[in-house]
């Protein structure tokens, strides 16, 4: 921890750490359902659907390791265990039940929705107190949002292909 980092956020530092714990869990979560959607994806433009499933999981857990570390520069400790991440989260997770295509995408696509939500309210609530934390919001926002544009855009395509 650096002691003038924790101190340029001062008596906010614990709600800071706590707004980036809910987010590793979300992260750590987006990554899974990223990552076993992709291995059980059924159906037409199975292979673009895996493709952009593993990229969009590889984000997530550059994103986790991101948060991670501002999370340590403030002197908090990332959740530790992976069961303790439903109680943190705050966008939950949705196991691929139906391997489907289409729902797997949808499923993907609230994921980001709701992650994209949660960042906006990170920066809105570090906008004017601690800098590093709203800049590292706005880096993984804008992630999340290429990654709901990339689904919807494959949501797109199966519209025509699957008529």
């Amino acid at each position: 921890m650096g002691t003038k980092g924790r101190e340029m956020v001062g008596e906010h530092a614990d709600r800071i750490i706590e707004l980036l714990n809910k987010a590793y869990a979300d992260e750590w979560l987006a990554y899974y359902q990223y990552w076993i959607g992709a291995k059980v994806v059924e159906g037409p433009m199975k292979d673009a659907v895996m493709a952009e499933l593993l990229e969009h999981a590889a984000d997530e857990l550059r994103h986790a390791d991101l948060l991670t570390t501002r999370i340590i520069q403030l002197g908090g400790t990332p959740v530790l265990s992976p069961k303790e991440w439903y109680s943190f989260t705050n966008c939950g997770y949705d196991p691929p039940e139906d391997p489907y295509i289409v729902p797997v995408v949808d499923q993907n696509i609230k994921g980001e929705q709701c992650a994209i939500t949660t960042y906006h309210k990170m920066m809105q609530e570090t906008r004017d107190i601690d800098p590093i934390t709203y800049n590292l919001a706005l880096q993984i926002v804008s992630d999340e949002v290429e990654h709901e544009e990339d689904l919807q855009s494959l949501k797109e395509d199966f519209k025509k292909i699957l008529k």
